[in-house]
């Protein structure tokens, strides 16, 4: 019974083993590439062929394809596929996948060659749309090896094209990049983690890159704790180079010209907002410090600023006002940057008229702050720098902005709006309160004292700052009740040749100024004067003219009448004429020769005076210039003026 059964057994048994046997001797794995590529195209969204396949058999699964190819999308233009791969090997574990789980303990990727590109259009054959459905559970990979890998990047938009060349060493991912990057020769190196420690949260990832764009330097080093969420960053940022605005392409966000920096910082990401914190350095000859923060936006990525300066040159914000920044002495210039600075000063003009980059305002929305101590420049007569800076949707807006002279400020607000038909429109407004005399007249080395108080307003169009200004309307007032001069100032605006002398010699030092008044009206960019008169213990002096802020002209006259008679006076008006860069300061010829040496008095030029009330704003005093606005009204003489500073100032008291 026994042997009846063998041959049974061996028939019902063997035979399908035989069968199996030989089904996979003349099996051939590369019956599976229609059904592996169909796979691999849908998930990819991009065409995926496969050369050659091959599985080897046993508790891990070897699974090995050759000439893998995957293509560009359907309607990006033809030219190289995105990426090729000559041989891509993986190891499966079995055990684990009769549970459902997909296990790889190893995945190597021999000399992967990728072809990354983006059009003019925005077009890009590596952006792919997320799977549907989250694509379920992700297989667990042991290690992943990379041998010599290579990628060609061009990407129209940022004028960028360079070759990388990448893979692993050890645990780490190594990579280089030469070519160009926004115009600008780039060289890099980068040195990451194990790329599958990247999901590990327990330990962070280590990170160190070099690179270098054009003259632009960058350094960052430290580790990320959840490198595939940007979060928990320790990481050590070094910049330097020419220009802030070179880092415009690297970073997305629009930057001023600026003359040469290094900034140093932590660099992190949180709350969806990447930051540059406990930021120091320089730029050109002002030390900054602070933070700067970057928030994605749906339309355009929000950049917030706390910046501060213990001594900031206020060449160094020319670039803000499309004026080149910078100084010829300011350290690290290249040589187009002292080029620059030179056709600047050869220039006639004085006001920047370069047009604001009106695409720059609204590429970002701004929130900023400055704060500065000091002023680094001694020809400054500014003592501290306080402004808000908001920039939305376009709209510029400086507000507050203040500016310390002594113990007194100039504030005030300034508004840019894009035009409609192009262009900005500007509205200012300022306010001078208890500016110290003698901090504006230090720089020319000239003495003085008392404060001056005063407003202003300005409306005008354009696309630059000359523009602005030289198509202006608006107003200026300014007052000053007591205080003095340096008796040289107003001896020289009469011709007083001796005193002059006497004066720069230090005899004598001062001259009490009973009053000082000016009222001045901008129309369509000529700033004209209404008033403008000096009342000393000495002399009057008044003045007309105007000054044309689109052609930077001056024309403006000023007049001294001594209150007594001075051996070497010699009365007549000066003219102060000529462009802002380069004015002439001469007496008029006519009246020399018509008036010679005889005394003049007070309205000797005819003054359109107003009276505003606003004249003692911001000084605070009882108006003591009403009496000799009174008198000049009356053409009265010297004398009258004289009477101004003491009892002429009492009587129209009274007269009130």
């Amino acid at each position: 019974m026994a042997r009846s059964l063998y041959p049974r057994w061996w028939w019902w048994a063997g035979v399908p083993a035989l069968l199996l046997a030989v089904l996979l001797l003349l099996f051939r794995w590369d019956w599976l590439i229609p059904l592996a590529e169909a796979q691999a195209s849908a998930s990819l969204g991009r065409p995926v062929t496969i050369r050659h396949l091959q599985v080897g058999l046993g508790r891990v699964l070897t699974l090995r394809a050759e000439g893998v190819r995957i293509g560009n999308p359907a309607d990006f233009p033809e030219g190289p596929p995105l990426a090729e791969l000559p041989r891509l090997e993986a190891q499966l574990a079995v055990r684990p996948l009769l549970g459902g789980h997909v296990v790889l303990p190893l995945v190597v990727l021999d000399q992967p060659a990728l072809s990354l590109r983006q059009q003019a259009d925005g077009r890009a054959n590596y952006l792919f749309d997320a799977p549907a459905g989250g694509g379920g559970e992700p297989p667990a990979i042991g290690r992943i090896q990379i041998n010599a890998g290579t990628a060609q990047v061009a990407l129209a938009p940022l004028r960028a094209d360079f070759n990388l060349r990448f893979g692993t060493e050890g645990d780490s991912i190594v990579a280089t990049a030469e070519g160009r990057y926004a115009g600008q020769p780039i060289s890099a190196h980068f040195t990451g983690g194990a790329l599958l420690s990247l999901r590990d949260e327990a330990s962070p990832w280590p990170v160190m890159l070099d690179l270098a764009n054009g003259p632009t330097r960058l350094r960052l080093e430290g580790t990320v704790a959840q490198p595939l969420h940007l979060a928990g960053a320790d990481l050590k940022l070094d910049l330097s180079g020419t220009d802030l605005k070179l880092l415009t392409p690297l970073t997305g966000v629009p930057f001023a010209t600026t003359p040469p920096f290094r900034l140093a910082g932590q660099l992190d990401y949180a709350e969806g907002r990447v930051r540059f914190s406990q930021m120091r350095g320089q730029v050109g000859r002002s030390d900054l410090a602070g933070e700067i923060g970057i928030q994605p936006g749906a339309q355009r990525p929000l950049v917030t600023a706390t910046l501060t300066s213990r001594r900031l040159d206020l060449a160094d914000l020319g670039g803000f006002i499309g004026g080149q920044p910078g100084r010829r002495d300011t350290p690290g210039q290249t040589p187009a940057q002292r080029e620059a600075l030179a056709r600047a000063e050869a220039s006639p003009s004085l006001l920047p008229n370069t047009p604001l980059n009106l695409p720059a305002l609204r590429a970002a929305d701004v929130r900023a702050t400055l704060r500065a101590e000091r002023f680094e420049d001694q020809r400054v007569p500014l003592d501290a720098l306080a402004l808000d800076l908001a920039i939305q949707d376009g709209t510029v807006r400086l507000e507050p902005l203040r500016v310390g002279v002594g113990q007194g400020h100039i504030g005030g607000s300034l508004v840019l709006t894009p035009r409609a038909e192009g262009g900005l429109s500007a509205h200012g407004s300022f306010e001078l309160r208890r500016v110290e005399v003698a901090r504006l007249l230090a720089p020319m080395g000239v003495r003085g004292g008392g404060s001056l108080g005063g407003v202003a307003n300005i409306d005008g169009t354009g696309t630059s700052l000359a523009q602005l200004l030289g198509s202006g309307n608006g107003a200026l007032t300014v007052a000053m009740v007591g205080g003095n001069l340096s008796a040289l100032v107003v001896d020289l605006s009469g011709l007083q040749f001796g005193r002059a002398l006497l004066s720069a010699l230090g005899v004598p030092a001062r001259t009490s100024i009973g009053c000082l008044v000016g009222d001045f009206v901008l129309r369509r960019g000529v700033l004209e004067t209404r008033t403008f008169l000096v009342d000393t213990d000495s002399s009057v002096i008044n003045g007309a003219g105007t000054v044309d802020l689109g052609r930077e002209v001056l024309d403006l006259r000023l007049r001294t009448a001594s209150k007594g008679v001075t051996i070497g006076s010699l009365p007549t008006s000066i003219g102060i004429s000529g462009r802002f860069k380069s004015p002439s300061i001469l007496p008029d010829p006519g009246e020399l020769l018509a008036r010679g040496g005889a005394a003049v008095g007070l309205g000797l030029l005819a003054l359109p005076l107003a009276v505003l009330p606003t004249i003692q704003l911001g000084v605070g005093e009882q108006n003591q210039c009403e009496g000799v606005v009174a008198a000049a009204r009356r053409g009265e003489g010297a004398r009258s003026g004289s009477g101004a500073t003491g009892r002429g100032a009492e009587g129209g008291s009274r007269r009130r």
